[in-house]
């Protein structure tokens, strides 16, 4: 089986199981339209893609991640609906539609993303696991997805805009949580899912944090470089929106060689793991070469 082969299956299988719990649970049927109308919205599924490539490299069958998967898919969906709000970076578009706030209005947004966040916990506290590992993955989650991970970086990330002084230090920050956290959480829920060694799972969080790293570096290329109609979504927004983005301070060129040193380092990372991981390394390789 291909990479495109995989990453089809496993996009199949997250959108199956978050169709069947929306559809299961009791809502205003507004709420339900604006909920799935993101969540229907496409994308590249790359965490819960992360999750079930874990769990088939070590051999352990994708249910046992469905619950992760989707409650990963609809945080990060949430993640999206909030960042396009006016308050926000105020966007109109997103994947090529227009962005929730725009096709409902912009309460029915904020409340929908609301509403994927707080049913993403109610689903892994479902989980048909042990409850010491069930405490882990949902702790690890609000960590990832809370005021230290996710919620911090976004916060950090409109602090920084339009200041000249922001280090590279600061910006890998801001990036290991906004966009690191989430990826770096669907390895390590993987890893405890798979029951993998301690060594494994330090070695599956470095590599997310690399791999984390690498696709900011690679959406900040695209605002430079990419097609709108390709990418989905306007160009040129970080410029416009006076974002401190690695071509912002490395130069193009520079961006591309930090690109590479962060996919040598996450290499590196998944070759150090116990078992050979392909589909990893292939993800990581569709992450660098995606051009959306």
């Amino acid at each position: 089986m291909n990479r495109t082969d995989d990453l089809n299956k496993w996009k199949r299988t997250v959108e199956e199981s978050m169709r069947l719990l929306i559809e299961a649970s009791d809502m205003p049927t507004r709420l339900r339209d604006a909920m799935s109308y993101s969540l229907e919205a496409g994308g590249k599924r790359i965490r819960p893609a992360l999750v079930y490539a874990v769990l088939e490299t070590y051999g352990v069958p994708l249910e046992r991640g469905n619950e992760v998967a989707a409650a990963l898919e609809m945080v990060h969906t949430y993640s999206l609906i909030h960042d396009d709000l006016p308050a926000m970076d105020d966007d109109d578009l997103r994947r090529g539609r227009p962005t929730n706030h725009r096709q409902f209005d912009e309460a029915t947004a904020i409340l929908a993303g609301d509403a994927l966040l707080t049913d993403a916990f109610r689903i892994l506290a479902h989980m048909s696991l042990p409850a010491v590992e069930k405490v882990k993955i949902i702790e690890a989650f609000g960590l990832a997805a809370g005021s230290s991970g996710m919620v911090g970086g976004q916060l950090d990330d409109m602090l920084a805009e339009k200041r000249n002084d922001v280090t590279l230090q600061e910006l890998q920050s801001i990036h290991e949580r906004k966009t690191g956290a989430l990826l770096v959480y669907a390895l390590e829920a993987g890893g405890i899912l798979a029951g993998v060694s301690e060594e494994d799972r330090s070695q599956l969080k470095q590599f997310g944090r690399h791999l984390g790293i690498a696709f900011q570096i690679q959406d900040d290329i695209l605002d430079v470089v990419g097609d709108e109609q390709t990418i989905g979504k306007r160009v040129g927004s970080d410029e416009e929106n006076e974002k401190t983005t690695y071509p912002k301070l490395l130069g193009l060129d520079g961006a591309k060689r930090a690109l590479d040193a962060e996919v040598e380092a996450a290499t590196f990372a998944i070759e150090s793991l116990s078992t050979p991981a392909p589909l990893l390394l292939d993800l990581l390789a569709f992450v660098v070469k995606r051009n959306h």
